[in-house]
């Protein structure tokens, strides 16, 4: 019986800490999702350093690429996963009318 335990626990170990960096990396995208739609809500109404401040703050660390059209101010931000999916890259993109209409 100890010996079946002892063979188990690492794999259990193992999946265990897949699902909770599953689940960080999940709450990471979600994080840039909102920052993204945040700071193009911000961008689009004029105010650009609202918006750059507010995706520093709401995800830390993640690069924001501005794009200006004519109607549209679209956002995308950019950073890696973090423990063992640190190499994913994890991206979001956020639009907003231009002009804050």
């Amino acid at each position: 019986m100890s010996v079946e335990f002892a063979v188990v626990l690492p794999v259990v170990a193992l999946v265990l800490t897949s699902l909770v960096a599953a689940v960080v990396v999940v709450d990471g995208l979600g994080r840039l999702q909102l920052a993204a739609s945040t700071a193009a809500r911000a961008i689009g109404r004029g105010d650009d350093d609202a918006g750059r401040s507010a995706a520093e703050g709401i995800a830390p660390g993640a690069s924001v690429t501005v794009s200006r059209g004519t109607e549209f101010v679209c956002v995308d931000t950019e950073r890696n996963g973090t423990g063992p999916f640190a190499l994913v890259p994890l991206r979001a993109t956020a639009c907003a009318a231009a002009g804050g209409t």
